[in-house]
């Protein structure tokens, strides 16, 4: 039988309680989490569980990937005009 989106949503919100330890009071942070995830997994295959939630990946201007990495900023550095 399959879940419905109240369910998944239900379980992944349980999933993100749990994976921060069981705090009280963000139980509507915890929700409203869950059902952006659903959103954005619409028309894709979501878990029957709710434990994994896999995005869409979004496609940057240039169409590369980073493989999670991210690169620092160079560094600038402050340029003192001289008095001749």
């Amino acid at each position: 039988m399959a879940e419905t989106r109240e369910e998944w949503i239900k379980k992944r919100a349980y999933t993100l309680w749990e994976e921060e330890g069981y705090p009280t009071g963000r139980e509507s942070i915890h929700w409203e989490q869950a059902r952006h995830e659903r959103d954005a997994l619409d028309g894709s295959a979501a878990s029957s569980n709710g434990k994994e939630a896999k995005p869409k990946t979004k496609r940057t201007a240039t169409g590369g990937k980073t493989n999670g990495v991210v690169t620092p900023a160079p560094k600038r550095t402050a340029s003192r005009k001289t008095a001749s």
